[in-house]
């Protein structure tokens, strides 16, 4: 059974950094993507930082500048250095991975979530 397990999350400054981390286990097959998103209360969840298998990422527009996604695909592994964290931040960060099923087909999976929470 695929987990997807983060960690990292916890109360920063307004200004500094935090590094998540999110480890898939309980799969062989290819991870095509691995993702993160954030859900404040109140707001949908929504995308944060992406990486494709292709070496191409994507990044919210709020976060770009300040964020980096990165993956350790030997270790089934993506993190997100955060800097210069806002208030405005605060949320909780889930992890997703695009992981193929033995037919090939690809599936959504994702993490129980971290609390990041950013005091001003």
């Amino acid at each position: 059974q695929v987990q997807l397990v983060e960690s990292g999350g916890g109360l920063v400054q307004a200004g500094g950094p935090l590094r998540l981390t999110c480890a898939a286990s309980g799969t062989s097959s290819r991870i095509n993507a691995m993702g993160w998103y954030r859900q404040a209360p109140g707001k949908q969840r929504e995308l944060v930082a992406n990486s494709a298998n292709s070496g191409s990422t994507d990044y919210a527009d709020s976060v770009k500048g300040r964020f980096t996604i990165s993956r350790d695909n030997a270790k089934n592994t993506a993190y997100l250095q955060m800097n210069s964290l806002k208030p405005e931040d605060t949320a909780v960060y889930y992890c997703k991975a695009i992981i193929n099923s033995m037919w090939g087909t690809p599936l959504n999976y994702w993490g129980q979530g971290t609390q990041v929470t950013v005091s001003s």
